[in-house]
């Protein structure tokens, strides 16, 4: 961060944004419209914000804010969205609610801790589980190629496909560049130019931001700061909650005059509105991304779709029941061919690719322009996107079904380092804890060190989740994890489910933060695919088994590919009721035979996996429908695509069938 002053000429106050002012004249933001911030820990007493609408989620970052980094660049992010006009930071919506989400903590060397790109996933999750309708995330990980961590990639799609608009910084590097996750398709980034509409020289410009990009004022920004100051800072970070703010007061727009919310249609007036080149060039146009924010263009744009300034026309749709709810009824689809997305954000550390995925790859805050240094570039970090150039509670109860390999860490080296030595006999010097045979070997005879490691549930070798019993049936559930590990060593488990309760976090020997598991024993379950399919179909797929039976070959062939897509294409947290449901129907793979078996008979072929809240379902039961929805590849046409529909009841830890599958055509 720079500590050189900020002249006068380099000061902007929010109100001077062109249009603003009439925009306020009509809203202030609507409390129902939900704006949340991924970002450091907020200081909530602040006196811009000790009124305003904020609740915080408990995340993997531990702690209250400070004086840190992490804190600075949190409290003045909220502060541009929700500071009080009573207060001494005006902010752009501040009657708007806001979720608090910390990801980013304070590292070594005072700098900011940089979150990976699975939390952030988890953060996404968590923030569209409460409501959100726009996130806001001022920070990213630089990438050569655009591409996210799979995880993180299906969550951002999954929010476009929900009506949740992420708006994420651009990135201070100065470069033709761009960053996870503002360089996904559906993300709105954000670049930062000066109060005379030129593109900061820091802000980066990579190509894809040029379709999805806006460049917003990002030069001496004031802020709150914690214990009550004030502060201007420069960077992406700041121009980011400056385009949060205005979308939030756009949809509040709509709210007002009863028109249907919709966060796609006011990130297209944003985009399509943007003054570009025509309006004001520069050297290089390259620079402008999309254009600059143009408020006034932006409102009109909304005109169009049925709004106007100065009349109180009323819409047909009723705004209390159009708010999009996204915690109540979500729509999760896949279709085939399932178009990639990509991912990239607003940071000074680099990406993966997709066939060079970090076991943790994160976010970070960009808190200055000589903290972008490469030298600081790291393919595993995601950090915030702040400044360029000088700048509690009662945890309610979080079910969890989830499917993924098994694993285990030891937390520290001490640990590890004990657990070897115990190791050593006579027929084994030098043990290798890190062997799951010998580690298995070691735990026959002593089983209650079981309980001395960390087991884990990992995506593709990552860690997402520690699992460490708790309860009356702790030894039989350690039992029950050995017996895992061992298949899995021999090839004859390929995945496990785990039904539980995350109840704490925890840090692996990485230095990784993972939420806890304490598993039910009921909700434990391996399986290897092709022996699933056997189960299911009668055959295991040898050549000659499938001369004798191809209808049954095409039956297993198609349960596989719907079992592949849950597991690869629909992979999630298994924290969201939806995905709880997803996960399930992928371990009742004889119900999803029955379906494929029907609908192969008609010729038809698996199309899309839909997944919607039940309209019928039991008292104080959470039910779901999944959907598996067909299509005849011959006739697609002209024949009607066939539904199967089953509901899957998550409000237990285990889930639960309800009613039998039922079926209909559509077109």
């Amino acid at each position: 961060m720079h500590n050189n002053p900020i002249t006068a000429a380099q000061n902007f106050e929010v109100a001077a944004i062109d249009g603003l002012k009439e925009l306020w004249s009509e809203t202030l933001g609507d409390p129902r419209i939900c704006i949340a911030i991924l970002d450091g820990p907020v200081d909530q007493s602040h006196p811009s914000l000790v009124a305003a609408n904020l609740a915080r989620l408990d995340t993997l970052v531990s702690g209250i804010a400070n004086e840190g980094r992490a804190s600075q660049h949190g409290t003045h992010i909220a502060s541009v969205i929700f500071g009080q006009h009573v207060g001494p930071i005006k902010g752009i919506a501040p009657h708007c609610r806001g979720l608090i989400v910390p990801v980013f903590s304070d590292g070594a060397n005072g700098e900011i801790a940089p979150c990976s790109q699975i939390d952030l996933a988890r953060a996404i999750t968590q923030a569209v589980q409460e409501g959100a309708h726009i996130i806001n995330i001022s920070g990213g990980e630089l990438t050569p190629s655009s591409t996210a961590y799979p995880l993180l990639a299906d969550v951002v799609r999954n929010c476009a496909t929900n009506g949740v608009l992420i708006i994420a910084a651009a990135g201070n590097q100065g470069c033709d560049c761009l960053h996870i996750p503002g360089a996904l398709p559906s993300v709105l980034a954000v670049g930062a130019m000066n109060s005379q509409g030129l593109p900061l020289e820091f802000s980066n410009w990579g190509e894809s931001y040029r379709t999805h990009g806006i460049l917003a004022p990002g030069e001496g920004i004031l802020g709150a700061t914690p214990s009550g100051g004030t502060a201007r800072n420069t960077g992406t970070s700041y121009a980011t909650p400056i385009v949060s703010g205005i979308a939030a007061l756009l949809l509040s727009l709509q709210l007002k005059y009863e028109q249907k919310p919709n966060s796609q249609v006011v990130r297209a007036a944003i985009l399509n509105s943007a003054l570009g080149c025509d309006e004001q060039p520069v050297p290089d146009c390259r620079r402008l991304l999309a254009g600059r924010l143009n408020v006034k263009g932006a409102i009109s744009q909304i005109i169009r779709g049925g709004i106007t300034m100065s009349d109180s026309i009323k819409m047909q749709e009723s705004s209390r029941s159009q708010v999009t709810e996204n915690a109540e009824h979500k729509t999760l689809a896949i279709q085939t061919p399932a178009a990639a997305v990509q991912a990239a954000t607003s940071n000074n550390r680099n990406p993966q690719t997709s066939s060079q995925i970090p076991a943790e790859s994160t976010v970070t805050s960009q808190m200055g322009e000589n903290s972008m240094d490469q030298r600081a570039v790291d393919p595993s970090r995601v950090s915030a996107s702040a400044c360029s150039c000088g700048c509690g509670g009662a945890t309610p109860t979080q079910l969890v079904f989830t499917i993924g390999q098994l694993g285990y860490d030891f937390g520290t080296e001490a640990r590890r380092d004990s657990i070897m030595q115990h190791m050593v006999n006579p027929d084994n010097p030098n043990p290798n804890p890190h062997d799951p045979n010998q580690l298995l070997a070691y735990l026959e005879k002593n089983p209650s060190d079981a309980d001395a490691i960390i087991w884990t549930l990992n995506f593709d070798a990552t860690p997402i989740y520690a699992i460490k019993p708790k309860d009356a049936f702790a030894m039989e559930t350690y039992q029950r994890l050995r017996q895992f590990l061992h298949e899995q060593t021999e090839g004859k488990t390929e995945r496990i489910s785990l039904g539980g309760i995350i109840y704490a976090s925890i840090r692996l020997l990485s230095g990784q933060v993972v939420p806890v598991i304490c598993p039910n024993l009921r909700c434990m379950n391996s399986w290897n695919t092709a022996a699933l399919i056997y189960a299911v179909s009668g055959t295991s797929g040898e050549s000659e088994e499938v001369k004798k039976r191809k209808a049954k070959k095409d039956e297993s062939d198609a349960v596989r590919n719907f079992l592949e897509r849950v597991y690869h294409e629909l992979r999630n947290l298994g924290t969201d009721s939806c995905h709880r449901a997803i996960n399930y129907s992928a371990t009742n793979a004889l119900n999803v035979a029955n379906i494929f078996e029907s609908a192969l008979k008609d010729n038809m072929q698996l199309d899309t996996i839909e997944c919607e809240r039940s309209p019928i379902c039991r008292p104080d039961s959470d039910c779901w429908d999944v959907k598996l929805i067909f299509f005849d590849p011959e006739n697609q046409f002209t024949r009607a695509r066939k539904v199967y529909r089953f509901t899957v009841d998550v409000s237990d830890v285990c889930p639960v069938m309800v009613g039998p599958v039922r079926s209909w055509f559509v077109r």
